[in-house]
């Protein structure tokens, strides 16, 4: 489908959606739909134990957990000095270890204050009897400011350590080679710098990122592909290449320059605020990206073709959630999906904010 095409689709698909969740009384997602927690303050990220134990992040500064469907009242660990909660900055990212049934090792991404100075930086976690301790300084020194902190963080297959740094509202950063600001940073889960980062002795993996704050691999090419907050709109998904210039902010939208990557699809004039998002590994939608929309209220479901180099269908579900800051799949195919309306930024309902699970329909 050509690009202008794809817009155009676009657009009418953001006026008449025929497919939402089940608690609007339709049926027609191959999904069922339950509220799995509510009453939560900004929830931003989650991983599922090998036991079934949800970990999760609130923006304010707690680490909860659920354990056998329960939550529990005690956080895990609630973050302190130097610790900062304002604006989009926070207790962000958080990633276990791909041995965490041996070492208990949890990965969080947080906001603080350092010398009058708003940075952000990656903390090793020791979790024991869902209470943790901090462990480790992996990363510090990260762009910081009330807002643009990035902050998603996932491992790869290969076991390293990917993560999203915002801008910190300095455009130029994204384009200077010897800061972390407006990057996707990849390290060990030591702190190491990889020996094939494409810039020797640097974390950073790709720049000329303004905002991104989602990473997600397909699951049968590999490919790691992002999400961006533009400007003035246009909302970006990036394929990520390991040492290319994703233009920020020289180009936005359909704009090009030699030497820099345009996104595979943009949101045009509209506004997404794409957030977390996943490849579908198994089940109904198995190989589509869906993308959690903050100001779109919703969350996109994107079909691909070629390889994963062109954007075939976008598709809105879910718009009666408001803000929805994640998506994540679960182990055996279940669809989480977290609600931000209490970020300052969106309408609360009552019982917001939540956590919902789809399970696929047998």
């Amino acid at each position: 489908m050509p690009y202008q095409k794809l817009l155009v689709v676009l657009g009418m698909l953001f006026i008449t959606t025929a497919c939402t969740s089940k608690e609007t009384g339709k049926t027609d997602i191959p999904y069922t739909v339950e509220t799995l927690a509510e009453g939560l303050n900004v929830p931003w990220e989650m991983d599922v134990a090998e036991d079934g134990r949800i970990f999760f992040t609130e923006r304010p500064g707690t680490v909860r957990v659920m354990v056998d469907g329960a939550l529990l009242p005690d956080p895990v660990i609630e973050m302190e000095e130097p610790f900062r909660s304002g604006g989009e900055g926070g207790l962000l990212g958080l990633v276990l270890d791909p041995q965490f049934a041996e070492n208990h090792y949890i990965y969080v991404y947080h906001t603080y204050e350092t010398n009058g100075e708003i940075q952000n930086r990656v903390l090793r976690l020791k979790e024991r009897n869902n209470k943790a301790s901090i462990d480790h300084v992996i990363l510090d020194g990260l762009a910081g400011a009330q807002n643009h902190n990035g902050g998603r963080m996932k491992i790869d297959p290969d076991g390293y350590l990917y993560i999203t740094a915002g801008d910190r509202y300095e455009p130029e950063l994204a384009q200077k080679e010897q800061s972390l600001g407006g990057k996707i940073l990849r390290i060990g889960l030591d702190g190491s710098i990889p020996a094939d980062n494409p810039i020797p002795d640097s974390p950073v993996y790709s720049y000329g990122h303004r905002n991104p704050q989602g990473l997600a691999w397909h699951p049968d090419t590999g490919q790691l592909y992002a999400s961006e907050h533009g400007q003035s709109a246009h909302d970006e998904i990036n394929l990520i290449e390991p040492g290319a210039n994703y233009g920020w902010p020289l180009i936005e939208g359909d704009e090009k320059q030699a030497g820099l990557k345009s996104p595979l699809i943009h949101s045009g004039e509209e506004t997404w605020a794409p957030s977390g998002m996943t490849f579908v590994s198994q089940g109904p939608w198995k190989g589509q990206l869906l993308v959690a929309n903050l100001r779109g209220n919703q969350v996109l479901k994107l079909l691909f073709r070629e390889q994963g180099r062109v954007v075939d269908d976008v598709e809105p579900l879910f718009q009666e959630w408001g803000r929805i800051r994640n998506v994540y799949e679960g182990p055996d195919g279940s669809l989480f999906m977290m609600t931000n309306n209490r970020d300052g930024r969106g309408r609360p309902a009552d019982g917001d904010d939540k956590i919902y699970r789809l399970k696929p329909n047998s």
